[in-house]
């Protein structure tokens, strides 16, 4: 399986950015997908993930301001992003597990948040 993440950029704090990520086969067939981030000189961090089942989790640092959306048809997840700051400036990437591959990472997309 493949997973193209794509929607980084950069953006002033406040300002919103929506990441995508594509997987190259049905979505449904993950046990879980996810987004995660390494912020420059640290370790990856979990942003947000969701079950096969729906059940959301995120961190604390981005809840009220991140959302975590699906769109099976086209075997995509998205993770909206408002009210950004500059902790949130990282490489971000989609995380998926199955029973099949185990977990698979697409390739980052680099999120930069200027004050």
């Amino acid at each position: 399986v493949q997973l193209q993440a794509s929607g980084g950029g950069l953006v002033q704090a406040g300002g919103s950015l929506r990441l995508s990520c594509v997987a190259s086969r049905s979505i449904s067939s993950f046990t879980l997908m996810g987004w995660f981030r390494q912020p420059p000189g640290k370790q990856h961090e979990l942003v947000a993930t969701v079950t096969t089942g729906g059940s959301t989790n995120y961190a604390d640092s981005v809840k009220g301001r991140f959302t975590f959306a699906r769109d099976n048809n086209k075997n995509a997840i998205y993770l909206q992003m408002n009210s950004l700051r500059p902790e949130d400036t990282a490489v971000y990437y989609c995380a998926a597990l199955s029973k099949s591959d185990g977990i698979r990472w697409g390739p980052g997309t680099l999120v930069t948040v200027s004050s």
